[in-house]
């Protein structure tokens, strides 16, 4: 693991962002590493900006603001717009929702997650565990798989499997 990993995810209210946020970070801490978690919203509940700023450490974490992300989940054009400058690692993105141009990042990754998570799990619902999902595959190395499904079993108490589903669907697109 390098010394700090930053992991940006944003979007509006209701997408599981700060769900998201949650897993990372708990799954992080499950694993004997250092991390922080920030949020911050618009003052809408849904459908409002929201953001989850995740940084992880193999010890100590100096600051919990993510500056340069290593890697980014853009789940809205608005989220995008606003820090898609921040990415200089990995963007993952819906194509059919984000259109990246002038971003920073080393790779980009379209990942398709409403319409798997409706055509694969009859509900869009699922489309945070699938970006979950590819952005453990992203960060193979740092996150431990089996840590972030506990983490995402122990944070989303409702639709277990499904979860589980979405999230090892994410994984292999994430490659």
């Amino acid at each position: 693991m390098t010394a700090r990993t930053e992991v940006l995810v944003s979007g509006r209210g209701g997408q599981g962002v700060v769900r998201m946020g949650q897993v990372l970070g708990l799954a992080a801490v499950q694993q004997g590493l250092a991390a922080t978690m920030l949020i911050s919203h618009g003052t809408e509940t849904r459908g409002g900006y929201v953001r989850s700023q995740v940084v992880i450490a193999s010890r100590f974490v100096d600051s919990p603001v993510v500056e340069s992300a290593d890697c980014f989940c853009a789940l809205s054009p608005e989220a995008y717009a606003r820090f898609g400058k921040l990415v200089t690692g990995t963007l993952i993105y819906d194509p059919s929702v984000v259109e990246p141009a002038g971003d920073r990042a080393r790779r980009r990754l379209p990942l398709p997650a409403a319409e798997v998570a409706e055509r694969e799990l009859g509900s869009g619902l699922f489309a945070n565990a699938v970006f979950l999902g590819a952005a453990c595959r992203v960060l193979e190395g740092v996150l431990e798989p089996g840590r972030v499904l506990e983490a995402m079993a122990e944070r989303i108490r409702r639709f277990k499997e499904e979860n589980r589903r979405a999230f090892e669907r994410g994984w292999e697109l994430g490659g």
